[in-house]
């Protein structure tokens, strides 16, 4: 298993890429919480729970197109209310339940949003790979803390990105800290 940390977490050069330019609006956004080993889940399920931050997915995707791999969406179990939901499968067979939209390929669940950019892809791993290369802004709440897990991030070179903004936080229940990370492609 690579251990090697999501993100370089050095402080923000002031919440304005390189140059004072501001980023261009985004068009393909990730958005994931990631141990601090990179874990995203564990069986199908996020290892922790952090209120806080389901109330910062919510409030980033919410009159957007969500984008999911199969697998992600069986662990939701249901559309996400108020966004378009695209499930990614190559599963011929799979019927999406109403209010989503079933697409054989990471291209086409990109096709045609009906609802304001970005489109956010929110997983799964094999999805985020696919995505990476592609995406102009992620949306990380990075966790300082190491889960076990069977599901992890692809690796991310922040020689490509910029810091925009971080907020950190600590979870009441738990004392996990963590932070709202904002990041545009350099």
């Amino acid at each position: 298993m690579d251990d090697t940390p999501v993100a370089n977490r050095a402080p923000s050069a002031g919440g304005s890429p390189e140059g004072g330019i501001p980023p261009r609006p985004a068009r393909l956004a990730i958005i994931a919480a990631v141990a601090a080993n990179r874990v995203i889940g564990a069986h199908n399920a996020m290892p922790w729970s952090l209120p806080g931050d389901l109330r910062h997915f919510r409030a980033l995707t919410t009159g957007h197109r969500v984008v999911m791999g199969r697998k992600t969406w069986e662990s939701l179990g249901r559309p996400l209310g108020n966004r378009e939901n695209v499930i990614v499968t190559r599963d011929a067979a799979f019927r999406a339940p109403a209010g989503c939209i079933v697409a054989r390929t990471f291209d086409e669940a990109l096709e045609r949003p009906a609802l304001p950019l970005p489109v956010f892809c929110i997983g799964g791993a094999q999805l985020y790979a696919e995505a990476l290369p592609r995406a102009d802004r992620l949306y990380l709440t990075e966790i300082d803390a190491t889960f076990e897990g069977d599901i992890r991030m692809p690796a991310i070179d922040l020689d490509e990105w910029t810091e925009l903004s971080r907020r950190g936080n600590i979870d009441a229940a738990t004392g996990i800290h963590y932070a709202f990370v904002e990041y545009a492609r350099s």
